[in-house]
């Protein structure tokens, strides 16, 4: 009797393994990283992608910046399209690309709890809050200054940290991206930037039957954060297509809500300048503006 107990231990832990083996294997069946490191989230290893500036000391602590890549993407790629290490070698915080799981061969991220919303049953808000912690055990973060910024669907991911993790979020930047319907959770005044192109087919500007408009998502923060509701607007011309910026603010804790519009700009990271600042340095000089208090 005792060994058939034996017996049914040990092949459950084989089964087990297996499992945990084949769920890995389907994980990294759709990206391809380099220079990433991991940690274990819920038994399965996950990836991403570190950058320490040079002008990183360890004497006293630093931003931390989290940037999300699109749906189908892989971190180590997305770094080169939304490459922002040349900000943070200059204004000195640590950068990370985390890697989104995998389902029917594509990468992803799930901004929501769970539910219909989801992609997949993968817990990407536990993971990156087990990424925050352990990156903050190797280095002096400052956790007053955690900024999350994403692409398209990473993007989502970035509005469903201020929706669900907000205790460890400061400020948030979206890029052509959306929110999803899953929201409520805020703890505190949630600074928001908001890019996107009027001609973005994918996450159309102004909606689709899926995904709401970026003005209706404007609008939820605005009315969060108790914003002013008649912002003040600037428009470049001189760059390869004409850009809005909308400022909407005097909110709690003095954050603001803020939108650059591109006239005519698809579903992209921008190389297009807004009065000389490219994509990456609207994110940075935005979000790092705020702490988890407000503004600075």
């Amino acid at each position: 009797m005792r060994k058939s107990i034996l017996f049914f231990i040990i092949l459950l832990t084989i089964l087990n393994s297996c499992k945990k083996s084949e769920i890995k294997d389907n994980l990294n069946s759709c990206y391809a990283n380099t220079s990433a490191q991991s940690i274990v989230h819920e038994g399965i290893s996950r990836e991403y992608v570190l950058f320490i500036p040079d002008s990183y000391d360890g004497k006293s602590t630093v931003p931390l910046m989290l940037n999300f890549h699109g749906f189908g993407d892989y971190a180590s790629n997305y770094l080169n399209t939304a490459d922002m290490r040349s900000v943070a070698e200059t204004d000195t915080f640590i950068l990370v690309y985390p890697q989104g799981s995998c389902s029917g061969g594509s990468s992803h991220w799930n901004p929501c709890p769970k539910g219909e919303d989801n992609k997949s049953t993968a817990d990407d808000l536990g993971f990156i809050e087990a990424l925050i912690s352990d990156i903050s055990s190797k280095y002096e973060v400052d956790r007053t200054r955690i900024y999350a910024a994403g692409y398209s669907n990473g993007a989502m991911m970035a509005y469903g940290l201020a929706n669900f993790k907000s205790n460890l979020i400061a400020a948030v930047a979206s890029v052509s991206g959306a929110m999803l319907d899953c929201t409520g959770s805020t703890s505190h005044p949630m600074p928001i930037v908001h890019l996107h192109g009027t001609s973005d087919k994918v996450l159309p500007y102004q909606g689709s039957s899926d995904y709401d408009s970026s003005q209706s998502t404007l609008d939820y923060w605005i009315d969060f954060n108790n914003t002013s509701t008649s912002p003040t607007v600037t428009t470049d011309n001189n760059g390869a297509i004409p850009i809005e910026h909308y400022v909407y603010g005097g909110g709690d804790n003095s954050v603001s809500v803020e939108h650059y519009k591109y006239i005519g700009g698809d579903h992209v990271w921008f190389n297009a300048t807004f009065q000389g600042q490219n994509t990456a340095e609207l994110v940075w000089n935005f979000v790092s503006r705020y702490d988890i208090n407000g503004l600075r």
